[in-house]
């Protein structure tokens, strides 16, 4: 990790979960991390945390899924920091739905971040590394488990669209691979695909569950893994020589079914 000593990453959907343990993570590699997030505030106090780390966390406020709020950050990162080497794209939700009844708004909400936001936000990192000819730049998309086929929980916690734009995740990294080798760049592209990992967004997205039950309640006798190890995995993807690329890094905690 140390070639990316004092170089500049952007992590998506940091206030929370796996962009906030990334984030955290960069930073204490030595990294100016960016993060970007609706709920910027929880940035700034990890940002607080982090003071007198070998690296420093700057925050955003902006929702990734509107194009002109991504070119503003972008141009933010340009103009303070000189621009990305490194992109973590992070951000993304359930979007609770069936497919007989919707609702379309969320089919619409889950569509506009986890596929359109992913791909507005790489067309602007890859940008950036372009223009400064940044070519041992990384991109790693945050996918899951569901980029796998369609599992059997997909159904059962109306997963469906949210399984379609992770499936959707790992074409699109696969394509965005093919580019770069036509285009003879050696900026590399990977994916992360966990299993079940402990976070808010199940709370997030209005599954019921006990009253006043804790997160560390909820995920009780549950197999799962922890934000910290999607960081680790992270930072492994982002240590190996720049003639390594992972292409996709498959994680599921042990005793898990699906």
């Amino acid at each position: 990790m140390q070639r990316w000593q004092g170089r500049v990453a952007v992590v998506t959907g940091a206030s929370s979960g796996i962009g906030a343990a990334i984030a955290k993570g960069l930073v204490k590699q030595g990294m100016k991390v960016v993060g970007i997030a609706r709920r910027v505030e929880r940035v700034e106090a990890l940002k607080e945390e982090l003071k007198g780390s070998p690296g420093t966390l700057y925050s955003y406020k902006a929702d990734v899924s509107k194009e002109d709020e991504v070119t503003a950050a972008f141009r933010w990162i340009k103009d303070n920091l000189g621009g990305v080497d490194v992109l973590i794209n992070n951000a993304g939700i359930v979007g609770k739905s069936t497919l007989h009844d919707g609702p379309v708004s969320a089919w619409r909400a889950v569509l506009d971040l986890n596929v359109l936001g992913l791909s507005m936000c790489t067309k602007e990192a890859l940008k950036s590394m372009e223009e400064r000819g940044v070519d041992d730049g990384h991109i790693i998309h945050i996918s899951s488990i569901n980029g796998h086929g369609v599992p059997q929980h997909s159904l059962e916690y109306g997963l469906m669209m949210y399984t379609a734009t992770k499936n959707a995740v790992q074409a699109l990294t696969e394509g965005l691979r093919r580019e770069l080798v036509q285009r003879k760049s050696k900026i590399r592209v990977s994916t992360i695909c966990p299993g079940m990992v402990k976070t808010e967004i199940m709370v997030a997205e209005g599954y019921k569950f006990p009253e006043k039950a804790t997160i560390d309640q909820i995920y009780a006798g549950v197999p799962h893994l922890d934000s910290q190890d999607i960081c680790d995995a992270a930072t492994y993807i982002l240590g190996t020589p720049p003639h390594v690329q992972i292409h996709d890094l498959i994680i599921k905690p042990v005793g898990e079914v699906f």
